[in-house]
């Protein structure tokens, strides 16, 4: 007999209700293999956790939620704000099935006027902020930050080496002959001068570019005066560089000292959120989004959700500009004010130059999305084609390649890259670092393995393939492509028949003749080779997807043997921590001498007792009696 099934759905969360507190929280709901579903927060959990016991008035995303729900889990909070914190804490971490989630969530670039060295560096900056100095940004990207560090570069000239570059030259940089650099690495400029570069950098970049421009206008003008029309042509560089800083940030408020303008899309099931920052009066660039969302969803429901979430682990500025209202504004208010320690206002403006920011936010979303919904038309449809030519029933939903990297067998590498219909999915690449000793040059045993372990343990995490072919999981892949001809197509279809997945589409794809792209065979099992018209868009897509899996292979093989190379013998002895191995290394000068050094010897070095001497002699006399 069967097993009964547990308990699910409305059932399961009465039960809970009945023992939980009036209090403020969030509550995590999971399915029948442990996974979350949801995560919510609550001021009251026993009220808002009782809603899904009812039987009507659900949509059909909660309806089917609830239906889910086989176990749930809760934290209490001091106040509902903290409970909201915590909520986008979890839903970014967990990345729940029905909630809305902030995808491409990278960290934002920032430049910083270094100030740990007596003299000052600029520099790009991403993280952590441990080095002392001044932050500036958020960038919306590393190149706006590229780009506006090259053109201050020439407006104050400030150097951009690293500390040790910087102590060990004897004569200037190309920066220097390029006019991007004042050299004070070779004295060329007196440290009080410098210091006066540092701090008009700092004041344009804090707002005051007019202010800063007007002084350079004046010692321009009296240079002029002087005759020194050398000095006031490098002034009026400068000037031209400040005002190409300016020009090129598009809208730059009167009114607006520093925000965040967060502007909604929605088309066709797409949602956009695209986000302008503005710092001490200037625009610092702008990123689109494309949170993961239910259609049923409300505009306002998806930006107070994606809000928490995105300063989640972001610093907030003073004033939150927002195209819709959102759902418990003073609520989010509260909790941001709490997360900066200072007071934030969220609004949505109805007039004025504020309104027009939001508008102008607005308009690129829609911009984004049209490019978005263009971009996915393309690939729906060349996914139908990869169909059409490898004989599938219906346009993969998710395509796996693989390759090895390897030179003569050292730190062989497999290697795993995934697309589907919104292009590559990097959070799904895999590498494989080959274990089985006899098979590190065989390039057939190396992809066999590859395979045995990436299905094994689809098997085990996601169940077996349902019968006819049907993946029961977006885990499971329509097709896989080999880098390799009928060889590699051999080893791997013996790996996955012995799997039991003989029924998974397979394809290998030889370089043509010489190695030419747009020459390759394509091998299948029973069907002969084939190759696609040179101008087949499929041919082009398949040469990516392959190009990918290739760079992916070849770096992860690059970082193991960098790895290896700077791997020391002495790391595997127990008991030899850093301190006892810059001992050893100091009284032997290497890891060769000390395998040479006899027990005596080796005692002998400071923190290293007979029985460890006695230890690592050991372990390289292995076989010493």
């Amino acid at each position: 007999m069967s097993e009964p099934e547990s308990p699910a759905g409305p059932e399961v969360i009465r039960d809970f209700v009945s023992r939980l507190p009036g209090k403020p929280g969030v509550y995590r709901m999971y399915d029948a293999k442990g996974e979350v579903l949801y995560v919510g927060k609550a001021r009251n959990l026993r009220n808002r956790v009782s809603n899904y016991t009812r039987a009507l008035g659900h949509t059909n995303r909660i309806a089917a939620m609830i239906a889910l729900t086989v176990t749930m889990e809760f934290v209490t909070t001091t106040t509902e704000a903290e409970a909201l914190l915590l909520e986008a804490n979890l839903i970014k971490k967990l990345k729940p099935r029905y909630n809305v989630i902030l995808r491409d969530d990278k960290s934002f670039p920032y430049i910083l006027i270094a100030k740990d060295h007596a003299v000052a560096q600029l520099a790009k900056h991403r993280g952590a902020r441990n080095r002392k100095g001044s932050y500036y940004g958020p960038f919306a990207s590393a190149g706006a930050v590229n780009r506006a560090i090259n053109t201050l570069q020439k407006a104050f000239l400030l150097r951009s080496c690293n500390n040790s570059v910087y102590e060990n030259r004897t004569r200037p940089c190309l920066l220097y002959q390029i006019k991007r650099c004042s050299a004070p690495c070779v004295n060329y400029i007196e440290a009080s001068a410098y210091d006066g570069l540092v701090r008009e950098a700092e004041a344009f970049l804090s707002g005051k570019s007019q202010a800063v421009k007007a002084e350079l206008a004046k010692a321009m003008e009296e240079a002029s005066g002087k005759l020194d029309f050398e000095q006031a042509a490098r002034i009026r560089d400068r000037i031209q560089a400040m005002s190409f800083v300016t020009q090129q940030q598009g809208i730059n408020p009167q009114t607006v000292d520093e925000a965040d303008v967060f502007g909604l899309a929605q088309e066709g099931g797409q949602i956009c959120i695209q986000v302008f920052f503005f710092r001490s009066g200037q625009n610092w660039g702008n990123r689109a989004y494309f949170p993961r969302a239910d259609k049923s969803l409300e505009p306002s429901e998806i930006l107070a959700s994606f809000l928490a979430q995105f300063y989640d682990d972001k610093p907030v500025p003073g004033l939150v500009l927002l195209s819709h209202d959102v759902e418990e504004c003073q609520l989010l208010e509260e909790a941001l004010s709490t997360r900066a320690g200072k007071k934030i206002e969220v609004a949505v403006p109805q007039r004025g130059e504020k309104r027009l920011m939001v508008e102008h936010a607005v308009t690129n979303a829609r911009e984004a999305m049209g490019r978005k919904l263009a971009e996915s038309s393309s690939q729906a449809k060349l996914l139908e084609g990869v169909a059409r030519v490898f004989g599938l029933v219906e346009a993969p939903a998710r395509i796996e390649v693989f390759d090895n990297s390897h030179i003569q067998g050292t730190n062989p590498v497999g290697a795993m890259i995934v697309a589907g219909p919104e292009g590559l999915m990097k959070s799904q690449y895999r590498k494989f670092n080959i274990r089985a000793e006899e098979i590190k040059a065989d390039d057939f045993g190396m992809m066999q393995e590859v395979l045995s372990r990436r299905f094994s343990r689809l098997i085990r995490e996601e169940g077996p393939r349902a019968e006819g072919g049907e993946a029961e999981s977006a885990a499971w892949p329509d097709l896989v492509l080999i880098d390799g001809g009928q060889g590699q197509l051999s080893a791997a279809r013996a790996a996955l028949d012995e799997l039991g997945l003989s029924d998974l589409a397979v394809a290998g794809i030889a370089k043509g003749p010489d190695r030419d792209a747009g020459r390759e065979h394509f091998y299948m099992t029973g069907r002969p080779s084939f190759m696609l018209e040179a101008r087949d868009p499929v041919l082009y897509y398949i040469q990516r997807l392959r190009d990918e899996a290739h760079r992916f292979a070849i770096g992860s093989h690059r970082a193991r043997r960098g790895r290896a190379i700077g791997a020391n013998p002495l790391d595997d002895i127990a008991g030899i921590g850093p301190t006892r191995k810059k001992a050893l290394l100091g009284a032997f000068g290497s890891a060769k001498a000390v395998s040479r050094a006899s027990v005596t010897d080796l005692a002998a070095v400071e923190g290293v007792s007979h029985a460890l001497a006695k230890a690592i002699y050991d372990h390289f006399h292995e076989g010493a009696q």
